[in-house]
């Protein structure tokens, strides 16, 4: 069974300071207003640096990049709506003469 910590680890926390150099994981996701899991696949998305110590933490400057990457969203691809299948006539069977 997990622990308290384990089951919290995944949920956004709101800052004490929402205007702080670094905040950890569960801060970012608070202050972008999505998941733990969006902030670290954005993250590996990016290619952006998060600093590793006892807790993942980021830095205003990558706050910064996450934000500007979630009000853009991703690119969306046009798609035409599906065409109905119109029924065919039914074909006359022939005989064999």
């Amino acid at each position: 069974m997990p622990g308290s910590k384990y089951e919290e680890y995944g949920r956004p926390k709101p800052p004490a300071d929402p205007n702080a150099e670094y905040m950890t994981m569960q801060e970012t996701a608070d202050v972008l207003k999505c998941s733990v899991k969006t902030v670290t696949r954005l993250l590996d998305e990016l290619g952006l640096k998060s600093k590793v110590g006892r807790w993942v933490v980021t830095d205003s400057a990558t706050r910064r990049a996450l934000y500007e990457h979630r009000v853009q969203g991703p690119k969306r691809v046009h798609r035409p709506a599906r065409r109905t299948r119109k029924p065919s006539a039914p074909t006359p069977i022939k005989s064999a003469a």
